[in-house]
């Protein structure tokens, strides 16, 4: 097989390809000729195939998210495997896999828990930008070149641990899957692990991008009867109502404010609130949009570095209940690949979360489809040379 051929004659050596570095915020991405050192012990050094991009990306680079640059973002990869550190067991060389920004060491006391997800090797709060061992393996122009939450998948090649790796079905299509790496565990579990929509029931989603679309068809699966979408960018409307979506609102045009709005529409309030926007605003309007004695708000989104949620405390006081997530609370390595081999057996769609395929040179271009409103997720196809 020339691929293995390939594996071979790179394995241990420092490859060099292109990635899409961040320089800095406010900018675009510069894509540059990169040196990937091989894995060391417990790494793999993973050829990518295609990448998501997520909204956390865009709040990276807009500054709100503070995260160590000069950078490789990216965290909702698919790839194969080019070549594997010491001690590493649970994959091999050409292995399809999926690497998530949330690994699963599998020893630590979250892991260890029944329903904990949030593994204590995390690199996201708050980002170190480096790998275990304190140490990058991206340099550009002699520079050390930071990771994001280790992974980094705006890359031909990347390293990540073992930990943070799943390996998925031979027949997985790879131009689809890598979004099972963030945004559909995500808000689908975000539905079914935390909230735990029930039948019947009246759901409103803050933000109709990626991950609320997955929110979403969740709730819709989940057979909420009435589910309200929440977003400035009315572009975003029709999509939104073909995956569920009955009622939209656009705050900026109302006379008064959206959880108000959302409490007379709904009697007392929703049964249950998403906030995928990661804004302070927005995750106090989705908990004052929850039904007073038995309403749930799930806060998804991630807040800007340094922010504060201040809200008047007998808002629980009377039986509302405000949850957090990360990955929907799935045990990565353990649960998602399993969702891929849900999709391979049509038992899961994962397809109308797509809406735009582009080249991996088109990446500035896919950020401003996704500024602009016109994106729900663009998966990015990279070609290593």
């Amino acid at each position: 097989m020339e691929q293995g051929k390939l594996f071979t004659e790179t394995s241990n050596k420092v490859i060099t390809c292109r990635a899409a570095i961040a320089w800095t915020t406010n900018a675009p991405l510069s894509i540059e000729k990169v040196e990937v050192d091989p894995p060391k012990a417990g790494e793999v050094r993973i050829k990518i195939i295609s990448s998501g991009i997520c909204g956390t990306d865009k709040h990276i680079l807009e500054g709100k998210d503070k995260v160590p640059l000069p950078a490789i973002l990216g965290h909702e990869g698919a790839g194969i495997v080019e070549s594997i550190g010491e001690g590493v067991t649970s994959v091999k060389p050409g292995d399809k896999v999926l690497m998530f920004p949330l690994p699963e060491c599998r020893e630590c006391s979250s892991c260890l828990h029944p329903t904990g997800n949030f593994c204590l090797k995390e690199s996201i709060l708050p980002p170190t930008g480096l790998m275990l061992d304190g140490t990058s393996r991206f340099t550009c122009r002699g520079r050390k070149i930071y990771h994001l939450y280790g992974t980094s998948t705006f890359t031909e090649y990347t390293v990540v641990h073992e930990i943070a790796v799943g390996k998925i079905d031979d027949d997985a299509p790879m131009d689809t899957v890598c979004i099972l790496s963030c945004e559909v565990p995500t808000g689908f579990g975000a539905v079914f692990n935390i909230a735990k929509v029930t039948p019947g029931s009246t759901c409103v989603v803050f933000g109709l991008g990626g991950i609320g679309s997955a929110v979403i068809m969740a709730c819709k699966a989940s057979g909420a009867s009435r589910i309200i979408g929440v977003d400035i960018k009315e572009e975003k409307f029709p999509r939104a109502r073909a995956l569920g979506v009955t009622d939209c609102l656009n705050p900026q045009k109302l006379k008064k404010p959206v959880q108000e709005v959302v409490v007379e529409m709904t009697g007392k309030g929703a049964d249950f609130a998403f906030e995928a926007i990661g804004l302070i605003d927005t995750m106090v309007a989705t908990l004052e949009s929850c039904h007073p004695s038995y309403g749930v708000a799930v806060i998804i989104g991630l807040a800007p570095t340094n922010s504060q949620l201040i809200f008047d405390p007998t808002l629980l006081l009377s039986g509302r209940t405000l949850k957090g997530g990360a990955l929907g609370n799935y045990k990565t390595r353990s649960c998602i690949p399993k969702m891929v081999t849900d999709y391979l057996q049509k038992k899961i769609n994962i397809d109308p979360l797509i809406t735009h395929k582009l080249p991996f040179e088109s990446i500035n271009k896919a950020f401003e489809l996704l500024q602009g409103g016109h994106c729900i997720r663009c998966v990015l196809f990279l070609r290593p040379r």
